[in-house]
């Protein structure tokens, strides 16, 4: 999730585990804990395109992160303090819940979290798109009229309970979203009579009333969109795999470790010389049927080390555009 939901729910969870010793610093170190796994970003300026999405998530969203520096982020903390409100146990508790809850809410996202690394298994349930005001505004205003509270109104407490509560019960409504739309996309794949291999949804940006699929058949892909207030059938645009084009590359490591975090769902394309692997997961960057860019290309380059990934860069115009479309889909238009 984005950082501001990310330091929305350390702050509660902080205040949900020390608020009633310390008050507001519970709120403040929750929030800083919040936001320490997505440290991993500034891998990007240090390691090559592959490598850096592979550690994204990783490493820094596993329990077993979680379990080996909470006790020292704890420690650092409690040796700040001059007055000992808290122990040392008491600090490691904030960090090592707020630094395990941020993985498990990223797993209901698209990209996912390796929570169990260093085994490969990656938990994505898509069910939440990675930005929805729906799931964090609801729980900021929360998370602010408990920071105006003194520690020892007993509201408070009770308060910040509501806000985790009502956040969690919204990513199980999410989930059952999800089936609901998975349904309505399998339906309209049997009715158009479209054999296919694989399904997988995801909701759309910053709601979760729009839904998009990805549906793999023998040849190429098919892209569909659905949302609740829908009153036509869905319709499937087609993307070719040509998965032809990569095979040159088909023995290089990094060819093999991006199509593995795609887990196969990704389609090449050629533009004059220029060839561009696409990770399908996210889509595109329009609802437009004419929209050839994916939210997240790669150009593959050689240099003297061999062969190298780019990813296409996205710019503001982009996300008009798709804010714009967005809100007339999803109405059903």
């Amino acid at each position: 999730m984005d950082s501001l939901t990310q330091i929305v729910l350390g702050a509660s969870v902080g205040e949900a585990v020390l608020g009633k010793k310390v008050g507001n610093k519970a709120l403040l170190w929750g929030a800083v804990a919040g936001t320490i796994p997505d440290l991993d970003v500034l891998s990007n300026y240090f390691l090559d395109t592959v490598t850096a999405i592979e550690v994204h998530r990783g490493f820094s969203h596993s329990i077993f992160f979680a379990l080996l520096f909470s006790p020292l982020f704890g420690w650092l903390v409690w040796k700040l303090y001059a007055k000992k409100e808290a122990s040392w146990r008491d600090w490691s508790l904030l960090f090592f819940w707020c630094l395990f809850t941020h993985p498990l809410l990223d797993a209901f996202t698209t990209w996912g979290t390796q929570l169990f690394w260093p085994l490969e298994i990656r938990l994505a349930f898509q069910s939440i798109f990675v930005i929805d005001p729906l799931y964090t505004l609801p729980f900021l205003i929360i998370v602010l009229m408990v920071l105006r509270l003194k520690k020892s109104n007993p509201r408070r407490k009770q308060l910040n309970r509501w806000g985790l509560v009502i956040s969690s019960g919204y990513l199980m409504v999410t989930l059952m979203l999800k089936g609901f739309a998975n349904h309505s996309f399998a339906q309209a794949l049997e009715q158009q009579k479209i054999s296919y291999s694989s399904l997988s949804t995801r909701p759309a940006p910053f709601n979760t009333i729009l839904w998009m699929a990805n549906v793999e058949t023998q040849d190429s892909y098919l892209i569909g969109e659905y949302s609740f207030f829908d009153t036509k059938p869905i319709s499937f645009e087609r993307i070719p795999k040509n998965h032809h084009l990569l095979e040159s590359f088909a023995s290089d490591d990094k060819v093999k470790r991006l199509i593995r975090i795609t887990e196969g769902w990704y389609a090449m394309t050629k533009k004059g010389e220029r060839l561009y692997f696409n990770d399908l997961r996210f889509g595109l960057l329009s609802l437009d049927p004419e929209e050839t860019q994916f939210a997240f290309s790669y150009e593959l380059r050689h240099n003297a080390n061999g062969l190298e990934f780019h990813e296409v860069p996205k710019f503001r115009g982009d996300a008009q555009r798709l804010l714009h479309a967005l809100w007339e889909r999803l109405r059903g238009n």
